[in-house]
């Protein structure tokens, strides 16, 4: 595996440590890497009103989109009970898929669903969202 995969499976266990996830106890990190081979990061963040609530998939492309950053090679998501490892996988959201689908590839963008840096299943974005709606629709 390419050292930049690993570097973002190894990223997206560290997001999970700055989740905020004071009522579901389920933290979410993410790492997003754009096309020159930065990473931005992002974790969930809950709020008591449910529908505020902020993916970590969402927190790292918004991060990254408000910097200018618009395309994208790769994202890993690790998410789990809040305070232990990963013991499974957790596969982005439908909304989050969504926002991938805005500026992505959908036959080159790798999403790396990690437990550790050694367990991780590897997909392209159209094995997560197939026959997707997106920019080139309209």
């Amino acid at each position: 595996m390419e050292t930049k995969y690993k570097e973002i499976i190894k990223r997206s266990l560290e997001a999970r440590k700055r989740s905020y996830c004071p009522y579901s106890h389920y933290a979410v990190g993410a790492a997003l890497l754009d096309s020159k081979g930065n990473i931005t990061i992002g974790c969930n963040i809950e709020n008591a009103s449910y529908g505020a609530t902020n993916c970590a998939e969402r927190t790292a492309f918004f991060k990254a989109v408000s910097e200018g950053i618009k395309e994208f090679d790769a994202i890993a998501i690790a998410g789990g009970k809040q305070g232990e490892e990963p013991v499974d996988y957790a596969y982005p959201c439908g909304i989050c898929r969504q926002v991938m689908r805005e500026f992505c590839n959908v036959n080159t963008f790798k999403v790396f669903i990690v437990k550790s840096e050694d367990e991780y299943e590897e997909y392209v974005l159209e094995d997560l969202l197939p026959k997707s709606f997106g920019p080139d629709n309209l």
